[in-house]
């Protein structure tokens, strides 16, 4: 009881301190659950998810024409599969909508609303509305585009339009986001029979739905798929498609898992911060206190004792403090739920997660003892008769830095000088705190640069081409001679062919890609050789590469069904959207694998000043016959990245706040311990002429050099470390070269604003030695 009511003293005696470290431990609890509670779920979110809606393990969806009894029959008879359903729906290779205020073209598939189903019932998680007869129902992720219950939906489809009232909003972990290159969307019955009326039988397709007995073995199932049914695949099915639970995880869970990982590491700074400022106030106390534990110790209190109440103020505060920070967590989760659904295209429920909680609470709490009692050590070897000497066996001379009679320059500086000198053991501290949070808004604000305002770094890392129109040639027509054609319209910079089929390289399954001519693209992925320029050439993915044992110079067998063609490898890349098994072949490269196949996709770079809008009118116009669908891709692409933009938006500005709060917060913890250090002599000085803005001048340059010095460290490791850092972040998903573009401009801004802000706060804090004069040092 004695331990507590001592520890008790010295919170009230520090309480303003007490209130600053509480604050931090705060902080960096609410980061630490937040980021822990997202990177735990995110785990098995999929996988609970496709329980919950018992959705499909794997989804495939082709023509009906094309479609073969032997494919369900394979499905249904394949090792693992629990479960298997074939259904018959509406498939558009290439519908438009209307996604966050612009087109947006994706291969879509409208299913029967009022067909019994039992794999991803429409019941199961669906949203409804009243009202809405004939409705059509759009998922989930389609609601943070603004879309609400009631509000007409647009289907564009060859130049026709066909519009319903929104009748509510369903989940799908496969087919419910852009990322997967497929949407499903159902229709009433009278509805989905008017529209397949209307639309023919060219439109009708089949659905291939399975659910795995462990979901984990779902990867395989394409694989081996396409292996036994090779003319099963976008090769010669324009509209073909297939994903598995695996890929659609991987395509979202990994940026999702990243800003998590962010989170936590600005937590684990905070805390780093927190024990470091603990680690300076105990010693602090012990040279401050240092008669008062002589007193106590003669008085009988052991050293373990006083080593007790010293460590118990600071278990304390950290027991409050991560206690608090756990619970603002919950009030926070709303925030990041909203950005997680609409990274994920589901909706995610922030329950209650006690072992998060309690791990979060308990690393804090631990991590403080630790610290506590490494830095209370000292007492227990301190005499009672040194302490009551204040810590003095027989004499102590301190160097005296930068006399004044011998020191040049400005009294005000040499003064502050002086005062930073003497304090080193603090100015280490401080330098290191600052350098650790410069460090993590620099990171931050690169990301957010990269990510949301300059995207070119971004794309040649996740390996996605950007032309400013993408055209869907009809199936059948002549794609070669159409480029020829759009390449010699008005305003037309560069035209290309580029498109992708499925193949397989020695057991592996493998997305590929093949263009006529790689030299007219403008995101080059390539890291190492060259690009394919002839038909026996090919480039594949690193992590590729590493499971076939191969590397440059090393010939590769590439299949598409029976037919197999060796392939010299003149290059590695990386490609966030082929995964870790990627491609890359010309286009009569491809033709050893499939006799006479096409590109369908065309690429269109117009000139500087060319207006999209009016070269996707004149092409529609001339060509309206040929092509299937044109894309405005710059607003495409703007739509499909606005969620990633809103997420890095979110933690930057979370990081850069914290950052703020971090320098307030230290900067007046030690100005206010340092005031009180030197009550005397700011007194004296005082009583021989000196103004409070004098000194408190003095008192923010003799932290200035510190800031300046921590600022310019973090900055610079942050600059250097970055692209390092995000290459080790992304490496599961096939990148190892980032070359995000460091702007320097804006880091110099950062960072001169954290300086301009630490001398700001330290003038601030310093007024207290307003309240200092020479009388009442005498009279107290």
């Amino acid at each position: 009881m004695r331990i507590f009511h001592l520890s008790l003293a010295n919170l009230r005696k520090g309480k303003s301190a007490t209130f600053s470290l509480l604050v931090l431990i705060c902080a960096a609890s609410l980061l630490l659950n937040i980021g822990t509670a997202i990177a735990t779920r995110m785990s098995s979110f999929y996988e609970d998810k496709a329980e919950e809606l018992h959705d499909a393990h794997v989804s495939l969806v082709m023509n009906s024409a094309n479609y073969k009894q032997s494919y369900g029959d394979y499905i249904r008879s394949y090792p693992g599969v629990e479960e298997a359903e074939t259904e018959r729906v509406i498939l558009l290779p290439t519908a438009m909508i209307r996604l966050n205020q612009s087109d947006f073209s994706i291969r879509t598939a409208v299913l029967n609303a009022d067909s019994v189903r039992g794999i991803a019932p429409l019941i199961s998680g669906a949203e409804t509305a009243s009202g809405t007869s004939g409705g059509i129902y759009i998922p989930h992720n389609l609601k943070a585009s603004g879309y609400r219950q009631g509000d007409p939906f647009t289907l564009t489809y060859r130049n026709k339009q066909y519009t319903y009232p929104v009748a509510g909003f369903f989940e799908s972990t496969l087919m419910g986001t852009s990322k997967m290159a497929m949407l499903k969307f159902y229709l009433p019955d009278n509805a989905y029979r008017q529209l397949s009326t209307a639309l023919g039988p060219e439109a009708e397709g089949i659905l291939l739905s399975a659910v795995f007995e462990n979901s984990a073995d779902s990867g395989t199932l394409l694989r081996d798929y396409n292996k036994q049914f090779p003319l099963s695949n976008e090769s010669v099915d324009p509209g073909f498609w297939g994903a598995d639970l695996e890929t659609a995880k991987s395509s979202s869970a990994l940026i999702i898992t990243i800003i998590a990982m962010i989170m936590v590491a600005f937590a684990a700074i905070l805390v780093l911060v927190s024990l470091t400022v603990i680690k300076f106030r105990i010693t602090d106390h012990i040279n401050d206190e240092m008669v008062n534990i002589g007193v106590l110790k003669a008085m009988g209190y052991t050293s373990a004792q006083i080593l007790a109440s010293i460590v118990l103020q600071f278990l304390l505060t950290a027991i409050a403090g991560s206690t608090a920070g756990v619970a603002c967590s919950y009030a926070a989760m709303p925030a990041f739920s909203g950005v997680i659904s609409s990274l994920a295209g589901l909706r995610w429920t922030h329950g209650a997660h006690f072992g998060t909680d309690l791990g979060s609470v308990g690393i804090v709490v631990l991590l403080v003892l630790a610290v506590g009692q490494l830095s209370s050590r000292r007492i227990r070897k301190l005499h009672p008769a040194e302490a009551l000497r204040g810590g003095l066996m027989t004499h102590n001379f301190r160097r005296n830095h930068l006399p004044l009679d011998k020191a040049k320059g400005s009294l005000q500086l040499v003064l502050a000088c002086k005062t930073m000198l003497a304090n080193s053991r603090q100015n280490l501290m401080l330098g290191s705190i600052i350098a650790a949070i410069t460090f993590a808004s620099v990171f931050s604000v690169v990301l957010y640069y990269n990510i949301a305002v300059d995207q070119r770094a971004f794309y040649q890392m996740v390996g996605a081409e950007k032309p400013n129109v993408g055209i869907q040639v009809e199936s059948g027509k002549d794609s070669e001679q159409l480029l020829q054609q759009i390449a010699q319209m008005e305003g037309v910079e560069k035209v290309n062919l580029q498109d992708f089929l499925t193949t397989t390289a020695e057991g592996q399954r493998v997305t590929t890609e093949f263009s006529d001519d790689y030299s007219k693209l403008e995101t080059h992925t390539v890291y190492e050789g060259r690009y394919p320029q002839y038909d026996n050439e090919v480039v594949i993915t690193e992590r590729l590469a590493v499971r076939l044992g191969k590397s440059i110079g090393d010939m590769l067998k590439v299949e598409v069904g029976n037919t197999a063609h060796a392939f010299l490898i003149t290059g590695l890349k990386q490609s966030f959207q082929a995964g870790t098994n990627g491609a890359s072949l010309t286009l009569t490269g491809v033709r050893h694998l499939i006799p006479g196949h096409k590109a369908m996709t065309l690429n269109v770079y117009l000139k500087d000043g060319a207006s999209t809008p009016n070269f996707i009118r004149a092409a529609k116009a001339e060509y309206g016959d040929v092509i299937q669908s044109l894309t405005d891709v710059d607003e495409s692409v703007k739509s499909g990245t606005e969620a990633y933009t809103s997420a890095v938006s979110s933690v930057m500005v979370v990081i850069l706040a914290i950052t703020v709060l971090v320098v307030i917060l230290i900067l007046y913890l030690v100005i206010k311990t340092t005031i009180i250090k030197r009550k005397k002599e700011l007194g004296i000085l005082k009583a021989t002429g000196y103004t409070s803005f004098q000194l408190m001048t003095q008192m923010a340059l003799s932290f200035a050099p510190i800031v300046i010095a921590g600022v310019i460290a973090g900055g610079v490791l942050a600059s250097l470390c970055t692209n390092s850092i995000l290459e080790l972040l992304f490496a599961d998903a096939g990148i190892t070269h980032v070359h995000f573009i460091i702007p320097a401009t804006l880091v110099l801004a950062l960072c001169f604003a954290m300086t301009g802000l630490a001398y700001l706060v330290s003038l601030f804090v310093s007024r207290r030695i307003k309240r200092i004069t020479a009388y009442a040092l005498i009279t107290e």
